[in-house]
C-alpha cells in the first residue's frame, strides 16, 4: 500500500514538473532537476516493484534483496532531488517551484516507509 501511495503522488510531483517545462527548461539550465535524474529515480522504483513482485511469486530470497538494493538507489536519487529542491528548488524559476510542500512531504514519507519495509521484510525472508 505504501509503493501505491508513494507512487500516486509521484505521478502527480512529474505531471506537475513536465507541464510546467521542465522539459524545456534543460537547456536554460532553469531547473535544478537533470531529466536524467528525474526519469532514473522512477524507472528504478519501478523495477524495484517488478523484482519485489518476482520474490513475492517466487519466493526467491535474492529477489529480495535485489529490490531492496535497486531500491535503495531510487531512494538516494529521491534524496538528491529532495536536497536539490529544499536548496533552491522551491523557490527558484524551475518547473519544481509547483511542487506542493505537502505532496512533497508525502511522497517522501510513503517512500521512507516502503523502504523500511521492504528492508524488514528482505531481513525476514533470510531466516
Amino acid at each position: 500500500m505504501t509503493w501505491l501511495i508513494t507512487a500516486m503522488v509521484g505521478i502527480y510531483l512529474l505531471y506537475l514538473w513536465l507541464s510546467g517545462g521542465g522539459m524545456r527548461q534543460q537547456a536554460a539550465k532553469v531547473t535544478r532537476f537533470p531529466a536524467a535524474l528525474i526519469f532514473s529515480h522512477p524507472m528504478l522504483a519501478l523495477s524495484a516493484l517488478a523484482c519485489w513482485i518476482v520474490h513475492l511469486v517466487t519466493g526467491s530470497r535474492v529477489m529480495a534483496w535485489v529490490a531492496f538494493a535497486v531500491l535503495a538507489t531510487s531512494a538516494l536519487l529521491g534524496f538528491t532531488m529532495f536536497t536539490r529542491w529544499l536548496g533552491a528548488g522551491r523557490h527558484a524559476k524551475g518547473a519544481e517551484k509547483r511542487f506542493p510542500l505537502i505532496a512533497v512531504v508525502l511522497h517522501g514519507l510513503a517512500g521512507v516507509t516502503t523502504f523500511v519495509l521492504v528492508l524488514l521484510a528482505a531481513a525476514v525472508a533470510i531466516g
